[in-house]
């Protein structure tokens, strides 16, 4: 049975909800993409230009899952950036660190392009702090900021001192920071009804409160729901943490971490603007870090404190609470209006995760909490692969992936214990 849209700030500022049937009686596609978030919805606009007939099944609504519960930030924080180049210099030599660093702003662009060509309101604004939280952390800032200039990102980058972190944010945390102009943030909700509504409009065929019960595969695929099916060429797994499909291939390779997020009520405009004259999103330097930006109706959205246990929070804002008002003096006290869960689907190594669990059927998943740019990234090289075109999703179909040879919630404590060492080591950094 389906389930409805969580009580998040983003569902509840929906500007086209959505209406897809639910799956009933048989159809016949090129490509069935299981899973409506970014990275389905993302990969069936991609296909949908190439004039590839797609159908796609959503268990509840598009955008239900990880898609409508992040914090809206697109930036370029690879995850496991520096693991890929590892394994890459192997396969491409030299050509590892340029094709990793031009792949951390690949995603910015296809949203770009994407929000003009089908005028997607989806809240779209520039700009982004990276926060040091102790001195310490600056050296890392600097390394970012000359390597961002010797590859031409000049004019988008600003090293700032401590003293200068106050024309940005009216906090006493931080010790500087690196503000990023090519960086993003916006609504991820209306992002992807958008996406989704555009390839509505070239044909594909998009079927929600449509759980998948069953892939048969063969020369054709038969992908079964509970009232119709799909037959189809080939099929996309594209459900990350939130589905539980072919676990005897992927089963022990991903563990869900829940990641918990609130908004305020509406600020005063110029209390908003005061706290964050420049309206840029922010995350901090630490392992486990806090994250927030102002929506576009002069909202606080404030996440952090991931749980890696696999369980959600039971009161995220009585524990948010506390970050904000240390961040945000100002704001002691303010009504936190929204407040929201999430299961992100974390990797060991930080290396997404694309591959096949049979000649046919197609799986993406694993962005460790960077989805929301890396997912298009993704679904532009699972498209290319479904069409035969298959250099980028070799390169990560072929890199080692660790996988513990235990259960979910085994694995989760696993993760929870690999954080607090994370932790106990941020004292030292």
């Amino acid at each position: 049975m389906s389930q409805p849209r969580c009580p998040s700030y983003y569902n509840a500022t929906i500007d086209h909800e959505t209406d897809y049937p639910e799956l009933e009686g048989e159809f016949e596609v090129d490509v069935v993409i299981i899973g409506g978030g970014f990275t389905g919805v993302a990969t069936a606009l991609e296909l949908s230009e190439q004039g590839i007939k797609v159908a796609l099944l959503e268990a509840n609504k598009i955008g239900w899952g990880a898609t409508g519960r992040n914090g809206g930030q697109v930036t370029g924080s690879l995850s496991g950036d520096n693991a890929m180049v590892k394994q890459l210099r192997n396969r491409i030599g030299l050509e590892a660190e340029e094709f990793v660093w031009n792949l951390r702003w690949r995603g910015h662009e296809i949203i770009k392009r994407r929000v003009e060509k089908y005028q997607i309101e989806c809240d779209l604004k520039f700009g982004h702090l990276h926060t040091a939280y102790k001195p310490g952390h600056m050296a890392q800032m600097r390394s970012t900021f000359d390597e961002g200039v010797r590859r031409g990102m000049g004019d988008e980058l600003t090293l700032l001192t401590k003293s200068e972190i106050g024309d940005y944010l009216d906090t006493p945390l931080y010790f500087g920071g690196l503000l990023n102009k090519r960086n993003m943030h916006l609504h991820s909700v209306n992002l992807c009804i958008g996406e989704a509504r555009a390839a509505d409009s070239l044909g594909a065929k998009i079927f929600e409160h449509s759980q998948v019960l069953d892939i048969q595969d063969g020369d054709h695929l038969l992908v079964k729901t509970t009232k119709g099916q799909i037959r189809a060429h080939s099929a996309l797994l594209a459900g990350n943490a939130y589905h539980k499909l072919a676990r005897n291939k992927l089963g022990g390779l991903l563990f869900p971490a829940s990641l918990g997020n609130c908004a305020t009520v509406q600020l005063d405009p110029e209390l908003a603007k005061q706290l964050n004259p420049h309206d840029v999103a922010v995350y901090d330097s630490r392992f486990v870090l806090d994250y927030y930006r102002m929506t576009a109706d002069h909202r606080l959205m404030f996440g952090g404190g991931t749980n890696y246990s696999g369980r959600d929070s039971k009161d995220v804002a009585a524990e948010l609470r506390p970050a904000i008002e240390r961040t945000f003096p100002k704001l002691k006290g303010v009504e936190i209006e929204f407040q929201w869960t999430g299961m992100a689907g974390i990797v060991v190594n930080r290396i997404p995760q694309l591959g096949k669990i049979s000649p046919n059927v197609f799986y993406c998943q694993g962005y460790s909490g960077h989805g929301v740019a890396t997912s298009h990234i993704m679904g532009e090289i699972m498209s290319h692969a479904i069409r035969g075109q298959l250099h980028e999703f070799d390169l990560f179909a072929n890199m080692k992936q660790i996988r513990l040879p235990v259960g979910e919630w085994l694995g989760n404590q696993g993760m929870a214990l690999g954080m607090l060492y994370y932790r106990m080591m941020e004292h030292f950094r």
